[in-house]
């Protein structure tokens, strides 16, 4: 039961992020054929078709292209913090913008966005991850895998805040009205003439190698909604996949931005706790000497040794409940959160989801293995 649920939330994040995405690569790339008039739709269904096709070649020729794909980005976003840094960053620009006091909850809720883009990778981690070898340190691979996404976030984040401090009127108007950024990467590259368009593109086209995980672990998570769906080939759920977020992507390509930070709010909540839960099960009741002991791998695939799950969902229950009294959207905003921010509340959602769970979790998990034993 609990799979089926968590499952479910999973498909829905991996398609919400790999829609962001192709529009953020269909925008870059439409702002490279701006003289040529490519519109959107076009940059959006190359960007899809571009991450369609690498899933079909295999687990080992995936992985190889991304263990060197990084390498090509890193170079044009220091191209880029150079270029940015010559038109002039002006770190006073946004003062007048800045909250004070209860007015902080844009930082707050600016967390969530951050975390909720972060966490994202907990519920997918496992489908790569398990290809490492299994004799490597559990540590090793925590380190590896919280650097490797810790470092490239803030990386990027602090790029793209300090971008947008450049007060030359050219780079002022660049940037979308609705906080879209493929313009004012454009307008800093353009200095390099036809050198800055060629990388300009391939900006656009690294999305690929963000979206392919996307896309592959959509198909694991529809496969693991039941036997009858996991006997159907896997690449009719990669196509099916790609589908979605295409027209998906196609739709709302004019609210990229509203879109993707309400997205990944919500996206917070049900991670929040879902970390937590599995936390929880790891550590305490999945321990050495705990009341179950040490996984058994043997029995992955047998229902009747799995746990029921309803600690997980009734724990899951409360952790919406503690993200709806909390969370401060522009179309719901929580008795809590209203009370955390100055006018329009403070988006508190994730916090009071994970506490909520968090504190739940244990007791029933507890009741659980008493009845069920398992």
């Amino acid at each position: 039961m609990g799979c089926i649920l968590y499952s479910i939330l999973n498909i829905l994040t991996q398609l919400g992020f790999a829609t962001a995405t192709v529009i953020l690569g269909g925008q870059t790339l439409a702002s490279v054929s701006s003289s040529h008039g490519l519109p959107l739709v076009a940059g959006i269904i190359i960007i899809g078709v571009g991450c369609l096709i690498p899933c079909f070649v295999g687990y080992n020729l995936v992985h190889t292209y991304e263990r060197y794909a990084w390498v090509m980005m890193l170079f044009i976003m220091c191209c880029l913090w150079g270029l940015g840094g010559k038109a002039g960053f002006d770190i006073n620009a946004q003062k007048p913008l800045e909250d004070t006091g209860r007015a902080l909850k844009a930082d707050i809720s600016y967390g969530a966005v951050v975390f909720g883009s972060f966490a994202s990778w907990v519920p997918v981690a496992a489908d790569y991850n398990v290809h490492l070898p299994a004799d490597m340190p559990t540590l090793r691979i925590f380190t590896l895998t919280v650097f490797g996404i810790y470092i490239p976030l803030c990386f990027t984040s602090i790029l793209g805040a300090a971008l947008v401090t450049i007060t030359e009127p050219s780079y002022v108007s660049a940037l979308g009205p609705d906080g879209s950024t493929d313009g004012l990467i454009a307008q800093v590259l353009f200095p390099w003439g036809e050198g800055g368009k060629f990388l300009l593109v391939l900006l656009a086209f690294s999305c690929i190698a963000n979206n392919i995980p996307n896309t592959y672990s959509t198909a694991l998570s529809i496969q693991a909604l039941g036997r009858p769906l996991a006997i159907v080939p896997r690449f009719i759920w990669v196509v099916f996949a790609f589908l979605v977020y295409t027209v998906a992507a196609v739709a709302g390509r004019e609210h990229f931005s509203t879109l993707l930070s309400n997205f990944l709010c919500i996206i917070s909540y049900w991670m929040a706790f879902f970390i937590v839960i599995v936390t929880e099960e790891h550590f305490i009741f999945r321990r050495p000497g705990g009341q179950l002991g040490v996984y058994n791998l043997v029995d992955w695939d047998n229902p009747s040794k799995l746990p029921l799950g309803f600690a997980g969902i009734l724990a899951e229950c409360f952790g919406v409940v503690g993200a709806v009294v909390g969370m401060a959207q522009v179309w719901y905003t929580g008795p809590i959160g209203k009370k955390a921010g100055a006018t329009y509340g403070t988006d508190l959602g994730f916090e009071l989801a994970a506490a909520f769970s968090g504190v739940t979790y244990p007791p029933l998990r507890w009741l659980e293995i008493k009845m069920t034993g398992r």
